[in-house]
């Protein structure tokens, strides 16, 4: 007699039974369940006839429960229209368990999933506000990086902490391995008018984009110049202060170093505060020892946390707004990006949040 280890399969229907009412289903789901029985009449295990229909293991030990405890009335409830069978509270939890650690799922697979290990089946209108009711959220997934730490918020508030710190005597951003030349403020550098705080970072914005739909009436097509800028752009947006926009020709150390110049020149009475990442022009020797002798200190992003940073805000909104105008030339586009990046960084509602979470103890300090 077919079944698990764990059990005997008790024979409620003889095999001519079991025919009859497979020749006489027509609801594919008790087609499943009968087919399932008779595998299991036929010798195979609980997992082997579960695989044979395309269910799991776990489904296979469940059916073949009911259907030693009731047979074909608890094997095959009434699969018919009306209300969908509530989960209960322990259910539910474990429900919950199954989800999140397959998340994220499509409506499909949380479907398949109630089916599977639930005998449950709810009506696609009302699974996605079942779902929510149990604390799920709808939205897409953000992606992650691997080498960014779980506290990165954290490690960012203490970092922004040290750089508002007025008891070290130390330059901020040597580093004990540094040589200990060159590390004083140049001559002309003036820090005394509070601190300018701002955001550096870089993009590739470019002058076309074929995702904005418009209205045709032949085909949707439009010829315009095809202008494409090589060079990155890299800026700096400032809070309080001026800021900066620029196109090198690549990040070298050297261009990291003249954006910090500009910057300096545009906010010349300020201590400045600059927020940017860990690329490797960024944070080497060079470019840290010449944002000290400008009397600029820089606050570098955990490591994968661009998200931290509220200029990528910034380069966001200004490919949407640029990508639609038909320019000319790289110099007419750059000069457009240059009015875009100026108006854009007017608003420091793009730091909102930043300000919020890191900046509110130190508003004060500010120029």
């Amino acid at each position: 007699m077919g079944g698990d280890p764990r059990g005997e399969l008790v024979r409620h229907l003889s095999e001519e039974e079991l025919d009859r009412l497979l020749d006489e289903a027509d609801d594919p789901k008790v087609v499943k369940r009968l087919t399932f029985v008779k595998r299991l009449y036929k010798g195979a295990t609980y997992e082997e006839a579960a695989d044979d229909i395309g269910k799991s293991a776990s489904t296979g030990s469940r059916w073949a429960r009911r259907w030693n405890d009731g047979g074909l009335g608890q094997l095959t409830p009434n699969f018919g229209g009306g209300r969908p069978p509530k989960l209960g509270d322990e259910e539910q939890e474990r429900l919950l368990e199954l989800l999140r650690e397959g998340q994220p799922w499509k409506a499909q697979e949380v479907h398949q999933l109630l089916d599977e290990e639930f005998d449950v089946e709810y009506h696609p209108d009302y699974l996605g506000r079942f779902l929510r009711n149990l604390g799920l959220s709808y939205a897409k997934p953000r992606p992650k990086r691997p080498s960014r730490p779980e506290n990165a918020d954290e490690i960012l508030e203490e970092r922004v902490a040290d750089a508002f710190d007025e008891e070290t005597e130390t330059a901020h951003n040597k580093r004990p391995e540094d040589e200990d030349e060159g590390w004083v403020l140049d001559d002309d550098i003036c820090t005394d008018g509070g601190t300018v705080v701002g955001f550096c970072g870089a993009s590739h914005p470019q002058p076309y984009d074929n995702s904005h739909r418009l209205w045709y009436v032949d085909d949707p097509t439009l010829e315009r110049p095809l202008v494409k800028l090589d060079e990155p752009a890299v800026g700096c947006y400032t809070l309080n202060g001026e800021s900066v926009l620029t196109f090198p020709e690549d990040q070298s150390k050297e261009n990291i170093c003249a954006l910090l110049e500009e910057v300096r020149e545009q906010n010349p009475r300020s201590r400045i505060l600059l927020v940017l990442d860990n690329f490797s022009s960024h944070i080497c020797e060079h470019t840290r020892k010449r944002a000290h002798q400008l009397g600029t200190d820089l606050v570098f992003l955990p490591v994968g946390s661009p998200h931290l940073n509220p200029i990528e805000q910034v380069w966001k909104v200004l490919k949407r707004n640029a990508s639609p105008i038909v320019v000319a030339s790289e110099s007419a586009f750059r000069t457009l990006a240059r009015r875009l990046f100026n108006t854009l960084t007017d608003r420091p509602g793009f730091a909102k949040s930043w300000i919020d979470q890191f900046l509110r103890p130190y508003l004060q300090k500010l120029s």
